[in-house]
């Protein structure tokens, strides 16, 4: 009967490999009578283009062939993303322990003297059958879940950026007067994170904190700096001249009323989130200056945190280059004169010089959000 007559439909399929005839009718005999799918190879070479072809469930493999022996066929199948995971079960006249020991570090399943005893063969190809489909099963599941976790996190991340964006936007609504700030302040803070993380040996300082993910939550967070501002009543927000002392210490109370709703928030949850950290540290201190003479706590130097420092520089730039009710706009070369003329009493001196090396950054993005008219 021709050897390709046994092949059937079955829900295994076996590769056996062997450079004797006989040793591969006697084989494909032996396992088409218990309806497995059966291919045969006579060489190495042939062997690897049918696994490769299509994947087999478990490969039956002679070692001494000759051209690639069965070692050589093993190797490069586990070596071969595509086939790694193929069963591979020696079935050898080499008896040696070292010859054993030697094929099973390469990666084989198994390994099976010759002559054989059909029972021990066919009982050792179904435990290795279901181990493969068990394996194959919980791959399978971890794909899913792996597949389901990306989806939620996602959905999880749009969930906090569309909240952001929800909350940023309605305390927006009480200061009409700032159209696009948040979307602006919130690029101008990952062009000067991401100019500070790429550029470790002038910043070394910035290394450890700015790392992607880091960068990712402090553009999320940006956008929050100002959400306090809904608990200040309108005739100090909308007031169009100079605030009297008592009224300006009403507006600096906007960092600790953004700030504390955050806080309460997540105290709410009985946790700490990576995803508020940087939001309550913008949101109490974006308003501190290098010297300390900022507020509310009157921070300086490097206890202002670094996202606060971050804001800082992004938000006076553009309350600098749009017009408030206060003020009408300045030019981009007079807000680039006043920032840096707040080096290192205002700003921190490496973010005013990292400012300066991405100005033109700055232009592009208050231009992409510019208010409408």
């Amino acid at each position: 009967m021709p050897m390709e007559s046994l092949l059937q439909r079955t829900t295994s399929t076996i590769l056996v490999v062997d450079d004797t005839p006989e040793n591969l009718e006697l084989m494909a005999g032996l396992l088409a009578h218990e309806t497995y799918r059966v291919r045969v190879a006579h060489n190495g070479e042939r062997a690897l283009q049918l696994a490769r072809q299509q994947r087999p469930d478990l490969i039956l493999l002679d070692i001494m062939m000759p051209g690639i022996d069965g070692y050589e066929v093993c190797r490069a199948l586990k070596a071969d993303p595509d086939t790694a995971l193929i069963p591979v079960i020696f079935l050898t006249a080499k008896v040696e322990i070292e010859d054993e020991t030697r094929g099973l570090a390469m990666g084989a399943a198994d390994y099976i003297t010759k002559p054989i005893s059909p029972p021990i063969v066919l009982a050792r190809v179904r435990t290795h059958l279901k181990l493969k489909a068990a394996s194959d099963a919980l791959r399978e599941q971890n794909a899913r879940l792996e597949s389901e976790v990306a989806r939620r996190t996602r959905e999880i991340g749009l969930t906090q950026d569309v909240t952001v964006q929800a909350i940023a936007s309605l305390a927006e609504t009480r200061d009409n007067e700032t159209g696009n700030h948040i979307r602006r302040t919130q690029h101008y803070v990952k062009c000067l994170a991401e100019h500070l993380r790429d550029h470790p040996q002038r910043y070394p300082q910035f290394t450890e904190l700015l790392t992607d993910r880091h960068i990712e939550l402090l553009y999320k967070s940006a956008p929050l700096h100002d959400i306090g501002k809904v608990g200040i009543p309108d005739r100090i927000l909308l007031k169009p001249g100079k605030l009297t002392p008592e009224e300006f210490e009403v507006m600096k109370s906007h960092t600790t009323l953004g700030h504390e709703a955050l806080l309460t928030a997540e105290q709410s949850l009985g946790t700490e989130l990576d995803f508020l950290r940087f939001a309550k540290e913008i949101t109490l201190s974006h308003q501190e200056k290098w010297d300390g003479s900022g507020y509310p706590q009157g921070l300086a130097g490097e206890a202002i945190p670094v996202s606060a420092r971050l804001m800082a520089v992004a938000d006076v730039y553009d309350a600098l280059i749009n017009r408030r009710i206060y003020k009408p706009p300045f030019t981009h070369a007079q807000a680039v004169d006043i920032i840096r003329e707040g080096r290192g009493n205002h700003f921190d001196p490496a973010l005013v010089d990292a400012f300066l090396a991405v100005q033109d950054r700055f232009v592009a993005i208050a231009e992409r959000y510019t208010d409408p008219e």
